[in-house]
């Protein structure tokens, strides 16, 4: 298990790597260029100052979250082609810096979504808050809007590039279904996989968040059956998934210590987190001790030490706690326990 941290750059993140170094066990920093406008190149000078940075501070910069798909792709006009051999050549110039993996996900317009940042706790810290009423009743562009405007950081998935086109991607998407996005993911799959497998690099997708439809656009990275069909479109190494405990353990439905038994052979990368699921259908994000909340992490771990899992690991959404101010979810304190839970685990399973 190769323990990492996300970290979002010198210039858009509370948390710095020195500050990292100092949480034992940590050996790796992903990362992304996430001044970039999607799609694209990211150029080789570009890369590699992020990269001798994160170096300069004795952490590996093997994972790269995320390489963001262009909509173009995702809704598969005229113009993905022209995005594609972009991404292609992110692809190549991403390699030559020394990067194992990309984490991408194939949500349209945008990819997490939550209805609250702060949500208060009975601890007294705040966390990321998913209400599934509001979600249903609530105009998407209102929603959209108000959550992205309440952070001072740029937010991943919600860049203000794309906000500002929000009502035009809407009506871009209006039809589509699940069937159109697969056939779009598949053509974009087919069209990159080669340049991935000939320069060493795992494309793992990450799964939906949540893990269904949500303003009537389609989400098809859900649960088990949707591996299946990813890992059916090409058996090339390089077709790969990011295990995310709490976004497809978000749909209760999904056994995530049975999904990690049957496809963490198919993760280099893993995110472990834990959420709290109310029978009305919201969450809330917890702490990483298991007892917090829905989804079995000792349980999810214990499969990973059985499976003797070597892929890159990280914390992932933690709680606001003892006044930080922080990016929301991505704060150190949290996470840092996050880690050392995590370690806690493996160790423990790993003595049996």
């Amino acid at each position: 298990m190769n323990m990492t941290f996300r970290w979002y750059g010198r210039n858009n993140d509370t948390v710095q790597l020195e500050q990292i170094k100092q949480i034992p066990g940590t050996k790796g920093i992903v990362w992304a260029l996430h001044q970039k406008p999607v799609g694209e190149v990211w150029k080789k000078d570009e890369i590699k100052s992020e990269v001798d940075y994160i170096k300069s501070f004795g952490f590996h910069a093997d994972v790269v979250e995320s390489v963001n798909v262009h909509e173009s792709i995702k809704l598969g006009n005229s113009e993905r082609d022209q995005y594609i051999e972009n991404y292609k050549k992110t692809i190549e110039n991403l390699s030559e810096a020394g990067v194992k993996v990309i984490c991408y996900n194939f949500m349209p317009i945008f990819d997490w979504t939550r209805t609250l940042l702060h949500h208060p706790l009975e601890d007294g810290s705040t966390a990321l808050f998913f209400e599934k009423e509001k979600i249903e009743s609530l105009d998407p562009i209102e929603l959209i809007n108000t959550v992205a405007s309440a952070s001072e950081l740029t937010l991943p998935g919600w860049e203000p590039e794309k906000m500002a086109r929000i009502e035009e991607l809407f009506a871009a998407y209006k039809g589509m279904d699940e069937e159109q996005l697969w056939q779009n993911l598949d053509y974009f799959l087919n069209a990159i996989l080669p340049t991935a497998e000939a320069h060493g690099i795992q494309m793992a997708i990450h799964p939906d968040d949540p893990p269904w439809s949500i303003f009537g656009l389609p989400r098809i990275i859900t649960g088990e059956a949707s591996y299946e069909r990813l890992l059916s479109i090409s058996d090339s190494p390089s077709n790969r998934i990011t295990f995310c405990t709490g976004s497809m353990g978000a749909n209760p439905e999904n056994d995530m210590v049975d999904i990690a038994s049957k496809y963490a052979q198919y993760s280099p990368f893993a995110h472990l987190r834990n959420i709290k699921i109310y029978d009305n259908g919201d969450f809330v994000e917890t702490s990483h001790y298991t007892q917090d909340g829905s989804i079995n992490l000792n349980g999810v771990v214990a499969q990973l030490s059985d499976q003797q899992y070597t892929g890159y690991v990280r914390p992932d959404h933690g709680r606001h706690i003892w006044d930080e101010e922080c990016r929301p979810g991505y704060g150190l304190y949290d996470r840092a326990l996050g880690i050392m839970y995590l370690h806690g685990l493996w160790d423990a399973h790993q003595s049996k």
